[in-house]
């Protein structure tokens, strides 16, 4: 077993509402089944933000934030075969879970029901107490929470699949999203210019829904075939019925029923954006159509892989921002103005 990982090098906040700055923390030792990873890039997902501000009441201090990564393999433990020094890999939103469970058996961690390690901010035994995430120089996790990232995809823009990317992608597969089929995705940020690739990819017909109109042309760069302005009663109207799935990703509470008559008999819309209470939903589309309202987290490492290989093969990776960390603050503030298209992503060779 290797000597602990002294001084790493990183950014955090310390206290709710902090500015993060330079910070110091220790890795784990490299066990059996332990993976060391060199950081190249890691992407600022809201999240990010939401726990360093502590708006969900459930961060632990000092947070280093950072669940979409991508970097190198530096060195693995004896029991880790399949993955050599040098290998482009990336870690996502969790790194452990019960491992046990009926969800964790059938590859689903990130519905784990004794509740899954967060890649930041959850208790641990390694040094500090909490798991430290990716605005860091290192890191060590478990060959299972490992993904391997196709040599062919831009790094950068690869970061932020290991969240919005896989967000997206697991309830269009899930819903067996694909030809002949005419998908909604409502809502063009860091989840829906993602959701709107790997729609389009998967052969179906996509419509961007969004309340600025001015956003058409980029949707259709991005792959939409149309675009369906949600504050034009008239084309609501026209829309009416014609869609097989919608998938939801505004980041806020807002009123589902809006989009509820798009819905063809039996079809679903998934929400993946907004976490918490909304307005009261009125049940009679569903129960006079049958339609649904799902929701949807992040994929299992399963999935994850699955999606990684896709947007291999497919090319897809996000539109990214690259930064230096050490303009990490004025990157949240941009975010939470909504001056980003999609996603920031932090180069670690910054970071010193």
């Amino acid at each position: 077993m290797n000597s602990p990982l002294r001084s790493i090098s990183a950014f955090a906040a310390t206290a709710a509402g902090d500015r993060l700055a330079p910070f110091k923390i220790e890795r784990r030792s490299v066990g059996p089944r332990d993976v060391l990873i060199e950081i190249d890039y890691c992407g600022v997902c809201h999240s990010d933000l939401h726990m360093a501000n502590n708006d969900w009441g459930m961060s632990l201090y000092p947070i280093v934030p950072g669940h979409e990564i991508i970097g190198r393999v530096v060195s693995t433990g004896a029991e880790v075969t399949d993955l050599a020094a040098g290998k482009r890999v990336g870690v996502g939103c969790l790194v452990d879970s019960c491992r046990q469970c009926e969800a964790c058996e059938d590859h689903l961690e990130q519905y784990c029901a004794k509740g899954f390690t967060l890649t930041y901010s959850s208790p641990t035994k390694d040094p500090g107490g909490l798991t430290f995430g990716g605005y860091s120089k290192q890191i060590v996790v478990d060959r299972n929470y490992v993904v391997t990232v196709p040599e062919n995809l831009d790094p950068a823009a690869t970061a932020p699949l290991l969240c919005a990317g896989i967000t997206t992608y697991s309830p269009l597969a899930h819903w067996k999203v694909g030809p002949g089929m005419t998908v909604g995705v409502i809502g063009l940020g860091g989840l829906g210019h993602m959701g709107v690739k790997f729609a389009h990819a998967l052969g179906a017909r996509v419509v961007m829904i969004t309340t600025s109109p001015q956003k058409g042309e980029d949707a259709r760069r991005l792959g939409a075939d149309d675009v369906l302005v949600s504050t034009d009663a008239q084309a609501m109207a026209a829309w009416a019925g014609k869609f097989d799935f919608l998938l939801n990703t505004i980041p806020v509470p807002h009123d589902f029923n809006a989009y509820m008559g798009l819905l063809k008999r039996d079809s679903t819309m998934c929400i993946v954006g907004a976490i918490g209470p909304a307005a009261a939903l009125n049940t009679a589309p569903l129960i006079m159509g049958r339609r649904n309202v799902a929701g949807s987290l992040i994929g299992g490492l399963k999935e994850t892989q699955e999606m990684l290989d896709f947007a291999g093969r497919h090319n897809i990776t996000a539109d990214v921002e690259v930064i230096d960390i050490a303009t990490i603050n004025e990157a949240y503030g941009r975010m939470k103005r909504s001056e980003v298209k999609y996603r920031f992503v932090i180069d670690l060779a910054t970071l010193s």
